[in-house]
């Protein structure tokens, strides 16, 4: 099963405080442990929210807000991008991650969904485009 593992975002983050050089090498040494164990399969930190944009979408009406986003616990800081047999496992991973964050922070793990969980809503086409876009961009999840 493939995980999204989001990193909240805090205070800190978006007020775009860079992380102390232990907590970068800590962070370093864990991606490299979930690397020769085989979980992560991408990830990264992102920029505070106020270089960002969100896109609102109203039927056909598109409208652009510019960042800063109020709610900081709402946001999201930094991801990755595992492969777990089950959530249990990616939950004792995360409960091994060094604290992203100088204070209290929060990681949320949820579960990628596969083209084939929206059962019939997927025509043949679909799922065939889906499978070459994937192949496409090196995807093999």
């Amino acid at each position: 099963m493939r995980f999204m593992v989001l990193v909240k975002a805090t205070k800190d983050s978006e007020a775009g405080a860079p992380p102390t050089r232990e907590l970068v090498d800590a962070m370093m040494a864990y991606n490299e442990e979930l690397v020769k164990a085989g979980i992560m399969k991408g990830g990264d930190g992102l920029q505070p929210s106020a270089k960002g944009a969100r896109v609102q979408f109203d039927g056909e009406k598109r409208a652009v807000v510019d960042g800063p986003f109020a709610e900081t616990k709402e946001l999201v800081a930094g991801y990755w991008l595992w492969e777990c047999k089950s959530l249990d496992e990616a939950i004792a991973w995360v409960k091994r991650c060094p604290n992203p964050m100088p204070g209290p922070s929060e990681i949320e793990i949820r579960p990628v969904v596969d083209l084939a969980d929206f059962g019939d809503a997927v025509s043949p086409e679909a799922d065939a485009a889906w499978k070459r876009l994937k192949k496409e961009v090196g995807d093999n999840g």
